[in-house]
């Protein structure tokens, strides 16, 4: 007779092996099936909730690039109306004081970078919709340089993104570099030397060719381990210099940037290229006559820090008789032409004016010559050029300028080179020439001096 199992005693075979239907129930098997409808209705709500927040353009903490749709087509049909069309909304006057330039040299700039990259061309996307406008793209660059705005604020205007308007930026002063740079950053030809020694006889600065000077840049995003070389004292900021040379009409002719603060204006002439083409013998070749004597180089007014050389002309420290103190006041107020320059420029060009938030000291170079070329070209459009005004009862001008000789070819000897630079560094003849034009000027102006004073 078999024996019974005991009732607490769990069912089995005959063999003695356990039921399984009896560990897996269709209870429990319903509620498994519960929690996971449930929790597959959480991850679907999740879901639903982060493709919603994604359209809105609300950026989650982490996931996925957020998209934004900015209608730039109705963008840059707002700013045809705005500025660009026969009759627009804000005259020429407006368009002069936010763009900096007149509407034609603006349209100019426009079709000259469409020719120089098709990155200011209108093109289409994959999905055959129009991309950004050449106009749009030379809005975005010209209004953070016009005004030093951060990128991200022309979005709500021009619909640009932020990466794209620094794009804009970079890729538009290369392109002013290239396409303007040779005819609005040249040196002077002879036809342009003959002119400003016109106007320095008429001052009374028989040969001058403009005044120079350095000007400082500030640079916030200057990398740590450079900040000691950018930086001038303890507490100081860093800054990158630019050595300028402007004339009368505040054209600027002579651009060289990327020095660092911790030298000085010495330092930053000794690595210029100002007087590259005098050691060359290049550069027009002139001849003028001051009190009776005869020179042959070209000069700049400086400040007491640059070295005397005949191509500087400096002021007189704490003049004593009234001739010196009538020179010191007149070579002090012709200087001051390379300061307005400075100023005109920055105030054109706000980005000058504040820190630099690039990082890219390649990027800031480019920046500072386009906005030079840019300045330039402004002056040309404007004809803020100072012509001379023919006055038959004044002398005859006593100066003759004629176009250099080159026989050396690429390279020229380096025997003609040190004649050159020795002649350069002369300090008898800056002597001379300092002397000759104090007696000049006293002779010129001293007259209506004695009667002021």
């Amino acid at each position: 007779m078999s024996s019974q199992p005991p009732s607490d005693a769990e069912p089995q075979d005959e063999d003695g092996s356990i039921y399984p239907e009896e560990l897996y129930t269709f209870e429990e098997f319903e509620a498994e099936q519960e929690v996971l409808e449930d929790l597959q209705d959480e991850m679907v709500a999740e879901l639903k909730n982060d493709i919603e927040a994604l359209e809105e353009g609300r950026r989650r903490s982490s996931g996925p690039r957020r998209y934004v749709a900015r209608p730039r087509e109705e963008a840059n049909q707002r700013l045809m109306d705005d500025y660009f069309t026969e009759n627009p909304i804000y005259n020429s006057t407006i368009f002069r004081r936010r763009f900096r330039m007149r509407r034609l040299l603006f349209l100019r700039i426009v079709h000259a970078l469409g020719e120089w990259s098709p990155f200011f061309t209108l093109r289409v996307d994959a999905a055959n919709r129009p991309g950004l406008s050449p106009i749009q793209k030379c809005t975005a660059a010209i209004r953070q340089l016009a005004n030093g705005s951060p990128a991200d604020q022309l979005d709500e205007y021009i619909k640009i993104g932020e990466s794209t308007a620094v794009e804009c930026l970079k890729l538009f002063v290369e392109g002013v570099i290239a396409k303007f740079g040779a005819e609005y950053l040249r040196r002077p030809t002879v036809q342009d030397v003959e002119r400003l020694m016109e106007i320095g006889e008429r001052r009374g600065f028989p040969g001058m060719l403009g005044s120079v000077d350095c000007m400082h840049w500030h640079w916030e995003k200057c990398p740590y381990a450079w900040k000691g070389m950018y930086t001038r004292g303890d507490h100081g900021v860093p800054t990158i210099i630019l050595e300028a040379v402007a004339s009368h009409d505040r054209w600027i002719w002579h651009a060289f940037f990327g020095v660092a603060r911790s030298n000085n204006d010495i330092n930053v002439l000794n690595q210029s290229h100002l007087f590259v083409e005098q050691l060359r013998g290049e550069p027009p070749q002139v001849q003028y006559s001051i009190n009776g004597r005869q020179h042959n180089i070209g000069y700049y007014l400086a400040n007491g820090i640059y070295p005397e050389w005949p191509v500087f002309v400096k002021s007189i420290r704490k003049p004593q008789s009234d001739k010196h103190k009538l020179f010191a006041e007149k070579q002090e107020g012709a200087r001051k032409d390379v300061e307005c320059a400075f100023g005109i420029l920055q105030s054109r060009f706000c980005i000058l004016r504040r820190p630099a938030r690039l990082y890219d000291q390649g990027d800031l170079e480019n920046i500072m010559l386009a906005c030079i070329i840019l300045h330039n070209m402004i002056i040309e459009d404007e004809k803020d050029i100072e012509q001379v005004p023919i006055d038959l009862n004044e002398e005859a001008s006593t100066y003759t300028v004629q176009e250099a000789t080159i026989s050396h070819g690429e390279n020229p000897e380096m025997e003609d080179v040190l004649n050159r630079n020795t002649t350069l560094h002369d300090r008898q003849a800056y002597r001379q020439l300092q002397s000759d034009l104090i007696d000049h000027i006293w002779q010129k102006f001293g007259n209506t001096y004695s009667q002021n004073n």
